[in-house]
């Protein structure tokens, strides 16, 4: 009967998660999807960040409609609403996506200090000669602002990686908090010093909650892959292309573009 109780609760449009979050989900949701997957992910989030990102509605639906987006989110100025598509994907994939999600809208929400340390952090990394990012998003951000001379002078393009990096990051950083993760080197990928360096920044800004740690349970690294996130654990990559309905603000802080496009000069093709 306790059973049976637990599994209509589960099912109550309105569900409380951890931080006054509010989940939505019909009655065809897979329960270990929302028991073992919505609920810990959301629990993981720091409740500073939580208290940044503002309060946040989850809503699990089997379809967002054409082109198949897997999820995508609105935003106003207390609250952030996120949609998941959840028929036929994996439930670690939905979750993650949730996190990504999250780390788009929280990027809305950084304030100016915080903005810009982590512009010179990928100002550092671009210095370095770092071609590899935290997620494939990411990276195929960075790789249409470094295509040419013309896309770095892009002050979109640079937003749009900017946003990117740091979403993949924001959702990573909640990721290691959440679960044991394995970190994987490649070109493709960031090394694990950048990583670490990105993890520890947002983890100033944005302390574990009690109870967690981060590092605490991260494998050492192998060659041939990235930090594991479900599927991508047996070696696969997925995308998780995360949409949102917001139109992006275009203006960020005017320094920003000059400092990249210096790193980013002596790099491109056709470059003196």
């Amino acid at each position: 009967m306790r059973k049976l109780a637990d599994s209509l609760e589960e099912l109550r449009p309105g569900l409380r998660l951890a931080h006054g979050w509010k989940l939505d989900a019909g009655r065809d949701t897979p329960l270990p999807l929302i028991r073992e997957f919505i609920r810990p992910a959301v629990r993981a989030v720091p409740s500073r960040m939580a208290h940044q990102l503002g309060l946040c509605g989850v809503s699990l639906v089997s379809s967002l409609g054409s082109p198949d987006p897997a999820s995508q989110w609105t935003a106003t100025d207390r609250r952030v609403e996120i949609s998941l598509a959840a028929a036929d994907r994996d439930e670690h994939d939905v979750a993650m996506e949730m996190l990504l999600c999250v780390g788009q809208a929280l990027w809305e929400r950084l304030p100016p200090n915080q903005h810009k340390a982590f512009w010179l952090l990928l100002d550092t990394e671009i210095r370095a000669g770092i071609t590899g990012e935290i997620d494939e998003e990411a990276l195929s951000e960075k790789r249409a602002l470094m295509a040419s001379r013309y896309s770095a002078a892009s002050g979109r393009r640079l937003e749009r990686y900017g946003r990117a990096s740091f979403a993949g990051t924001a959702a990573e950083y909640v990721h290691c908090l959440w679960h044991d993760v394995e970190v994987r080197s490649g070109p493709d990928y960031l090394p694990a010093p950048q990583l670490r360096r990105r993890l520890e920044l947002l983890s100033r800004w944005f302390p574990p909650n009690r109870g967690y740690r981060l590092f605490a349970g991260i494998a050492p690294a192998t060659s041939g892959g990235a930090t594991s996130r479900g599927s991508e654990a047996a070696g696969t990559r997925t995308s998780r292309a995360c949409h949102d309905s917001t139109r992006p603000d275009p203006t960020f802080v005017s320094w920003v573009p000059v400092r990249l496009r210096k790193a980013l000069r002596p790099r491109l093709p056709g470059s003196r």
